[in-house]
């Protein structure tokens, strides 16, 4: 997404958020030009919020990763034990440990979330968590209990000030091919949208492919893309626990939003 196009997005957004989180599926990180784009958040004074892979750390200057918009990165660490990659784990790991430690050299106040989203039932990622869990017990001095914490589920650890494990499970990515899993609510359209690079607009961070496409900002504004009858209808099936999108009865992710009531 071209920077003067992006700012005429941030300019719209910020009518409706105070948070820009600069992701949907793809790493924000690849881009060269990150600085860039985070000056323009600030300048309209809205926070950022990245998730990453961790592989593009060394690309940019923590001037950049610490850019005063920027709240809270997030670090999805299963990404190393899921892609092909040439870098050995202490080649992916000290980096994100570097960035750990110059935050709290530096006295930075944002966010370091390090994502655990693997605990599943079958402990399939066992050995890749023990391994990770012994890393970060000797660089943190903290004890970590690998078979506690699959058994009692904690949400987060704190590592450190503002440093936090946080843990999840698997999910499976919505597809129009998957099995229908029937009505539920979701935070699409409740707690955000996203905005495709090339200007669509869809309810949710997971519709990475413009299958719900409620409007082109291309063409369009964002007031009136979330003002169209197709963004209204969802919203409100949402509030009455109804999915009324083909795409949205098929995403197991709104089971997370369940009351547990």
């Amino acid at each position: 997404m071209d920077l003067i196009f992006f700012e005429s997005i941030i300019e719209q957004a910020k009518a409706y958020t105070k948070e820009i989180a600069c992701h949907v599926v793809g790493d924000p990180l690849i881009l060269s030009n990150l600085y860039d784009y985070l000056e323009i958040i600030h300048k309209h004074g809205l926070k950022a919020m990245l998730t990453t892979s961790g592989y593009f750390l060394k690309k940019h200057t923590y001037n950049t990763l610490f850019h005063p918009c920027v709240k809270q990165i997030n670090l999805s660490l299963n990404s190393f034990n899921k892609n092909d990659t040439a870098l050995t784990f202490d080649q992916y790991i000290t980096p994100i440990l570097d960035l750990c430690e110059a935050k709290l050299k530096r006295k930075e106040e944002l966010f370091i979330n390090l994502r655990i989203w693997n605990l599943d039932e079958a402990m399939s990622e066992h050995g890749f968590n023990r391994m990770l869990f012994g890393t970060f017990s000797k660089h943190f001095n903290f004890t970590l209990d690998l078979d506690a914490i699959y058994r009692e589920r904690p949400k987060s650890i704190r590592l450190a000030p503002k440093i936090l494990l946080h843990f999840d499970t698997y999910f499976e990515w919505p597809s129009l091919k998957n099995q229908n899993y029937g009505d539920g609510t979701c935070q699409g359209l409740q707690s955000h949208i996203a905005v495709l690079a090339g200007g669509k607009v869809v309810p949710c961070c997971l519709d990475c492919d413009g299958v719900m496409e409620l409007g082109d900002l291309r063409k369009q504004s964002l007031k009136e893309v979330v003002n169209s009858s197709r963004a209204l209808a969802i919203a409100a099936g949402f509030k009455e626990n109804r999915a009324v999108e083909e795409l949205c009865q098929k995403c197991s992710y709104k089971k997370r939003f369940e009351s547990k009531i």
